[in-house]
């Protein structure tokens, strides 16, 4: 990467028919294909894509696995670019990294196996180069409205993935987060996500939730502190219920808290956020 050089991240995102993919990762000619529609797709977009180096993940993860604290699967595309030579031609390169020559996927591109399943895998790709920074603002606005991609691309990820797909659409990682964000609000888990947006956008930040009956969680540092209350605590200060109900529904109630919490720690825990359970008794 020249000292000029900047970066936009996005990812190519592939809405799944019935959630299943058969191929964890491209061999290199079909994920140059792919990366070359891509390439195309891009540029159609923007011109300044293609004076853009493209590197591609040709292995496909779960949303979450894409969105975690210091974006990792994108900054390991960037390492991997810094470290191919240069040369001296001065066209824009096209890079794609999936399986090996024995079909294996190396660990920088292995999707977790328990995240498998979804309707939604993405593809990661950065594009580099002295104008990157100004097209990532360019494509904040244009994917929105264009980002859906050629049905050539949509095709050959559909053969090459073994998979049947009903939409493929480009993504920045902010488009992402946006779509993300709803997801959980629609799936109950409006709460926790204040946790994973800082998380995301400053690590090293602090947040505190705390709206009954949820569980409550401080993120400080890196680490998300899910307070594991007594069953007193939780009667008197979660629950809402009156301080007579009934002993068997209240132990019903506290076992319904215990699975949030839970639900909870799995969640962070696909974000690659760290999580601590804080007890905290009467």
């Amino acid at each position: 990467m020249h000292e000029t050089d900047t970066t936009a991240a996005g990812l190519l995102a592939l809405e799944l028919a019935d959630g299943a993919i058969g191929v964890d990762a491209l061999a290199t000619d079909a994920a140059m294909a792919l990366a070359e529609a891509l390439a195309h797709d891009l540029a159609r977009i923007s011109a300044d894509a293609a004076e853009c180096d493209l590197v591609l993940a040709a292995a496909h993860f779960d949303p979450a696995e894409a969105l975690r604290p210091g974006w990792p699967l994108h900054r390991r595309l960037v390492e991997l670019h810094a470290r191919a030579p240069r040369g001296e031609a001065q066209a824009a390169r096209i890079f794609a990294f999936g399986a090996d020559a024995q079909g294996r996927v190396p660990l920088p591109f292995m999707a977790e196996p328990e995240l498998r399943g979804g309707a939604l895998r993405v593809l990661p790709f950065v594009l580099v180069g002295p104008r990157a920074a100004q097209l990532q603002e360019r494509l904040e606005v244009e994917l929105l409205d264009r980002g859906m991609a050629s049905a050539r691309t949509a095709l050959l990820a559909q053969e090459a993935f073994a998979a049947r797909i009903e939409h493929a659409r480009l993504f920045t990682v902010h488009d992402l987060v946006a779509m993300m964000a709803l997801q959980y609000e629609h799936a109950g888990l409006r709460a926790l996500w204040p946790v994973i947006e800082v998380a995301l956008v400053a690590p090293v930040g602090c947040v505190e939730v705390d709206a009954p009956p949820e569980p409550r969680v401080a993120y400080l540092d890196g680490v998300a502190h899910l307070e594991m209350a007594s069953p007193t605590r939780w009667q008197r200060e979660l629950s809402g219920l009156p301080d007579d109900i009934a002993p068997d529904r209240a132990a019903r109630g506290y076992a319904d808290y215990e699975a949030r919490l839970r639900q909870f720690a799995a969640v962070l825990a696909a974000h690659g956020i760290e999580a601590e359970f804080d007890y905290v008794d009467a």
